[in-house]
């Protein structure tokens, strides 16, 4: 396992407690450190003791990265376990002796993501500031008429996008990522990486942007495409070819929540020589990482759960191998579709919550999801996060949770427009992934440009709703629900 430190520490449980004021001198112990620590970081200038009621931390004062390594201290060997909070006594005249190759003895827990994005260094700001600074400018001077600096023209990078995209790929354990204008901005990127007389294969229950993009606009350019229930892979196995450049999929899929085999999928793509692209907008980097799953790039629409508040349009691609991230960068450039420094700030301060907003909203999906399923006048609730959902656990196979968007059926258009728009606590809009809850029929808002036919083949009904729940008292949320049920026409 590989750790890179940023604010990560080096935990000692000791077996009696510490204090500031402790006699014990830990600047000589470290000091006795063997040239080979030095190899992975750890030394002495790196590390800083800090003191707590039981516990010694050695926090590492500079990003380092610590590979396959444990420490060997005085007749003990610390261990940390990875995946459980097991500790080991280590005694307080124990001296760091030596690093030892490791198997599975010393793993250093990563932090997890609210952590990350609440000490993410800032490595683009001379003065240490604690907010990502706004460079709101277009273009940066140069050293002279010969040299260039790091930056020249905000359209080809900008520190504060830069911030932005590097929190962005730590996130989604990505090489690179790009922020865009729009998430189809992003996506057109991501089109433009196969030619002509060359195939995208694509999911049938996506965004209606991303629909309207596959059918109306892509193969003017001459790539074929070919539409499919990424649910069902011998669907995929047959649509799969020697042309198929891109297999390009949600899951959950928007809004039908419709769950697909990630692993799977992506195993058959690189068997042809395809790329993988995964729409996670629905779930956000709290939630689901694909490319851990195989994928080789992922698409946020930062509009919604990144940025959480329905105040900027931003769109991402976190991406797998340098030789992708290249292309996907000289694309941004060329076609000027990179993010304005001032939409990558407003991300930078929404992002700081995510974690604590996705957790909220996805509470309150699962009992509103409950609620409904219970209900008499609904006839069916789409959300990954119940027992009965068919996907159910292939999804929680590969994702941590069901999200806070979900949809349901009543029968009746007039009923779901009844409820849509006697709801006081539901704005009804298009997006989701906003603070605030929203509710919309698909079918004449987010999936309009499909046609009815279409829409109707695919089981895309005009009486569904989707909500996307914000972070509102659940109890208000349901009441609020219930009351529109029970008033509409018969």
């Amino acid at each position: 396992m590989e750790i890179t430190a940023l604010s990560e520490t080096l935990a000692f449980a000791s077996s009696t407690t510490m204090a500031a004021s402790s006699s014990l001198s830990f600047r000589p112990l470290l000091s006795s450190l063997p040239t080979d620590l030095n190899d992975v970081g750890l030394s002495p200038a790196n590390l800083v003791p800090s003191f707590g009621d039981s516990l010694v931390s050695f926090g590492l004062k500079k990003a380092t990265t610590l590979r396959g390594k444990r420490l060997l201290l005085s007749g003990n060997k610390f261990k940390v376990n990875c995946s459980a909070d097991r500790e080991m006594d280590v005694s307080t005249s124990a001296v760091v002796d030596g690093v030892a190759d490791c198997l599975n003895e010393i793993e250093l827990k990563e932090p997890s993501i609210s952590t990350i994005l609440m000490n993410f260094e800032n490595k683009f700001d001379p003065y240490n500031a604690m907010n990502t600074p706004l460079y709101q400018t277009a273009t940066f001077k140069q050293p002279s008429a010969t040299e260039n600096g790091p930056y020249d023209y905000t359209r080809s990078g900008n520190p504060t996008r830069d911030a932005l995209e590097s929190l962005l790929a730590k996130l989604d354990k990505a090489d690179r990522a790009f922020c865009f204008t729009s998430g189809m901005a992003a996506l057109a990127a991501v089109a433009h990486l196969v030619g002509t007389g060359e195939e995208i294969v694509a999911g049938d229950d996506l965004y209606g942007g991303s629909d309207r993009l596959l059918s109306q606009v892509i193969p003017k350019t001459g790539v074929v495409v070919k539409r499919v229930n990424t649910s069902d892979l011998d669907e995929i196995a047959s649509a799969i070819g020697p042309w198929t450049k891109l297999v390009w999929l949600e899951s959950p899929t928007n809004p039908r929540q419709i769950i697909s085999d990630i692993r799977k999928i992506a195993e058959m793509a690189h068997a042809h020589g395809a790329i993988v692209l995964v729409d996670n907008s629905i779930m956000s980097p709290v939630l689901s990482q694909p490319l851990d799953l195989g994928a080789d790039i992922v698409m946020h629409s930062a509009t919604k759960f990144i940025a959480g508040h329905s105040d900027v349009m931003a769109g991402v691609l976190a991406v797998k191998g340098d030789s992708l991230a290249k292309q996907l960068y000289f694309l941004q450039n060329a076609e000027g579709s990179g993010l304005a420094p001032f939409d990558c700030w407003i991300c930078l301060r929404g992002i700081k919550t995510m974690a604590l907003r996705v957790e909220k909203q996805q509470d309150n999906a699962q009992k509103i999801a409950e609620f409904l399923a219970s209900h008499p006048r609904v006839t069916q609730v789409n959300y990954a996060g119940l027992a009965d959902h068919p996907g159910r656990a292939l999804h929680y196979s590969q994702a941590k949770g069901a999200g806070s968007v979900l949809s349901f059926l009543t029968g009746s258009l007039a009923l779901s427009k009844h409820i849509v728009e006697t709801t006081k606590y539901f704005s009804i809009t298009v997006s989701f992934g906003s603070v605030k809850s929203l509710i919309s029929l698909p079918c004449f808002m987010s999936h309009a440009s499909i046609p009815s036919a279409v829409r109707e083949a695919r089981g895309l009904s005009e009486d569904l709703i989707r909500i996307s729940v914000g972070i509102e008292d659940v109890n208000d949320l349901i009441a609020d629900l219930d009351y529109a049920l029970k008033t509409g026409p018969l």
